[in-house]
Parts: structure tokens; sequence; C-alpha cells
């Protein structure tokens, strides 16, 4: 994987040893994520399925785009389309995704790169592979995830992050394990660039064969662990997962994952907001009442109108 990664894992700073009275999180759920399609047709896991919206708060979705390699000609984006009441944040392990929206915003956002939307009040919203890319084709694999906003955020003004994967903070283990890429939130005092509304930690671990992560975690977030590629354990109890899967975590000060293979992590947390959510296609507001009202001003173009003409995309 192409994501932001180094030659040695040993120059990096380490997560501590933790105390033999640590607490780890055992797994209180395991899903498996069925396969669909997304935008024009490119295939995407729901990692998210079958898990209540009250174990994931405060996310709302999340959605493993590819791995695919594709064809000439294969590559597919999505239309435009509205956002309220959430953020997207979408993180590109392999491949090249261009984004634009109605505020004449946009971008280019490419391997360990994360585009950090900021949907609040509203916005339309398209993304699309390069029209170089749809020509040669070529591997593409990401992540977006749909992080909800309190009720006090909701119809604040949208706002955009493009974090470069350099800018993300790298970590390891004791043993030099595993490469930690902290992109939101902080892991044993290093913190990530992306800036959140809601207190949350996203990182992507890579996790070397017979290597154990222990990794330290705030006892007031909820924590996901979903397996990008591999196979291991998850939990104290060494409960087996492997791709495609989502384990979600009881209480406790830390988590640990051992790896029988090369497991590749998306792992999650965040201080649940605990309110209503009303949540319907691209809206995720508090009551069916401001869903309505989202899908009337959408109708009514009060979320902006798409631009007669493309606007240059900046890297």
């Amino acid at each position: 994987m192409p994501a932001v990664t180094v030659d040695d894992v040993l120059v990096l700073p380490r997560i501590p040893v933790l105390e033999p009275t640590t607490r780890f999180r055992g797994v209180r759920r395991l899903t498996t994520a069925p396969s669909g399609f997304e935008g024009e047709g490119f295939p995407v896991r729901r990692a998210f399925a079958g898990v209540p919206l009250a174990e994931l708060d405060p996310f709302v979705h999340l959605d493993q785009m590819g791995e695919v390699d594709y064809a000439p000609g294969e590559p597919k984006g999505t239309p435009w389309h509205p956002h309220r009441g959430f953020e997207t944040v979408t993180y590109m392990i392999d491949g090249i995704f261009e984004h634009q929206d109605s505020n004449g915003g946009g971008g280019t956002i490419t391997n360990g790169d994360t585009q950090w939307m900021t949907a609040g009040a509203g916005i339309l919203h398209i993304e699309t592979p390069p029209e170089h890319l749809v020509m040669s084709g070529g591997l593409f694999h990401g992540l977006q995830l749909w992080v909800n906003l309190p009720r006090a955020k909701k119809m604040s003004p949208p706002r955009y992050q493009d974090i470069r994967g350099a800018a993300a903070a790298l970590l390891t283990t004791p043993d030099g394990g595993a490469l930690i890429r902290v992109i939101a939130g902080e892991v044993a005092g290093h913190v990530g660039p992306g800036v959140t509304h809601t207190p949350i930690t996203i990182t992507h671990v890579t996790l070397q064969p017979g290597a154990r992560l222990d990794l330290p975690w705030r006892t007031d977030f909820n924590a996901l662990v979903y397996v990008l590629s591999g196979r291991g354990f998850a939990g104290p109890r060494k409960d087996p997962i492997h791709m495609g899967q989502l384990a979600v975590l009881g209480a406790g000060d830390a988590l640990r994952v051992d790896a029988t293979s090369l497991m590749e992590l998306f792992i999650m947390g965040g201080e649940p907001i605990r309110e209503p959510v009303a949540h319907y296609g691209p809206f995720v507001m508090n009551t069916r009442a401001e869903l309505i009202q989202a899908f009337e001003d959408y109708q009514a173009g009060r979320l902006g109108v798409v631009p007669a003409t493309h606007l240059p995309h900046t890297g």
C-alpha cells in the first residue's frame, strides 16, 4: 500500500509499554461488511452494516472503496450530490480522486492524503477520478467515513481540510512491529493534523505478521477496528478477525490486535454525541422534520448550485 510509510520504523517515536493493570477492550460485536456499489458503480464494502448507531456514535457510515485494479476506461466516481449535517472524511490509500463543490472549492487527493469536508448547513459535492486515470486504469483503494455533527454545529458554514499524507503523525510500537499513522486526534500524546468538531481519533495501522498492537485509547471514547486486509485476533480473548470485518470494542483503557498475517487496520473512536439521529440518504439530522427541510432546501437550490463549468483542480 503506498499510503505514507517509512523505510525504517525504528526511527519513529514509540508508544509506551502499557502497565500490567491496563484494561484491554473486549470485542462486543463482530460484523462482516457486505459488498455493494456506490456512485457511478465503483465497488464498496459497507463496513458499519448491521451495527446500531448508538455503538458507532459519533460516526454514522463507513465505506471501503475498492481495493480494485481498474482496466483502462473503467475508473468511476460519483455524480453531483448534496450533504448536510455531518462531515465526510475521504482517505486515499491507492489511486487518485478529484473533488469539487458548489462553493468553488476543490482539490486532488492521492496516496495517503485525506480530504475532510464539513458539510454543515449544506453543500453540493462531486468526486471523480482524473481523466488520465480513467484513460490508463490503475489501482484504486480508499475509505470514506461520515462523522456526525452535534445539533449546535449542524448548520455551521461548510469547510474543507486537505490533509497531505506526510502531515500525519507516524508512530510505532515498542518492538517496531507496527506503523501507526495518526490522521486525526491523539495517540499517546502524538496529535494528528485533522481538525475535528467532535473529539475523535482516526488511525491507519500496518501490523506485521506475528506482531501485537497494544494501543492506549481514551476511556470516554468508543473504539472501532476495521480490517482492510489480512487476519489476526482482536481483544484480550483473541477473537478471530479478518479482512472486511469490523470489531466494536467494549470499555477499557486500550485496544489489542494480534496479526497472524500482514494486517492493515483502520481504527476509529470518539466521544459519543448522544443526540437523536435522523439519517436518510445524504443528510444526517436530529429529527424527521429537519430531514424534510433538508430535502426541500436542496430542491430549492439553497444547498448550492452546480457550476456550469468545472473549476481547475488544485493539489
